[in-house]
């Protein structure tokens, strides 16, 4: 019963899982959001609880930062839990011009500079994308919402402070969208268990303009990110 990372009990998760980063995101949802709310994990105080959103059970877990942390988390969710979906629910930084302050960015592919796949020993490069079903519901249900979304590249990148400072103009020049630190690791282990999954990250910050989120506005435009990622994941329950 339970992992070295996660005190849950088999039928204590639901099949779709949102995955914020921020463990205390993952808390303002089940007590926002979810009715009938039971927290499964405590353990590193990465929360973890499943309740119903429309009468339907989902659940709701912090990732960690990075690559290594969500790569533990949503491996044994996968493996362990016989969850089926992960939905990253994120922030970012924007690199495109044309993406905005409060843009949902749906990484429909994810670039990083992570070393993660050389676990599977590929005679090359493997390219990290999202479940296109996942996809197509969550650009569907934010359109519903009325709510700004761009589908496509995003940069999954291990350093936070990077001592290279012409890093972020090198992924800007192949037009993707948005840095952020978790979706390629989520998108490998989705693909090789035979899962699937999606991330979404709300641009709090752009790379190249001096625009930010207040903490406050953050709070607004991240509840319009968890409408949608509910709203999809009801769809999947």
């Amino acid at each position: 019963m339970g992992t070295a990372h996660n005190s849950a009990a088999k039928g204590d998760i639901a099949k779709t899982v949102l995955m914020p980063g921020d463990p205390l995101r993952a808390k303002f949802i089940a007590e926002n959001f979810l009715t009938d709310v039971k927290c499964f994990n405590t353990v590193r105080n990465m929360f973890g609880y499943t309740g119903l959103y429309n009468g339907k059970e989902v659940s709701v877990m912090g990732s960690g930062m990075g690559m290594p942390s969500i790569g533990i988390y949503s491996y044994e969710l996968y493996t362990q839990y016989d969850v089926e979906n992960i939905i990253r629910i994120g922030s970012a930084g924007a690199l495109a011009d044309e993406v905005k302050l409060r843009d949902i960015v749906i990484a429909m592919g994810a670039c990083t500079d992570s070393n993660y796949a050389k676990q599977y020993n590929l005679p090359g490069t493997f390219a990290p994308i999202a479940d296109f079903k996942l996809l197509r519901k969550a650009v569907e249900c934010a359109e519903e919402l009325g709510l700004s979304v761009d589908v496509g590249n995003v940069v999954s990148s291990d350093i936070f402070y990077n001592d290279n400072s012409a890093v972020n103009d090198a992924w800007k020049k192949m037009h993707v969208y948005a840095v952020e630190m978790e979706a390629a690791a989520l998108y490998m282990n989705a693909a090789r268990l035979g899962k699937r999954a999606l991330c979404m990250v709300t641009i709090s910050d752009h790379i190249y303009r001096d625009e930010a989120l207040s903490a406050e506005e953050r709070q607004t435009s991240f509840k319009d990110m968890m409408k949608v990622a509910l709203n999809v994941a009801t769809s999947e329950a």
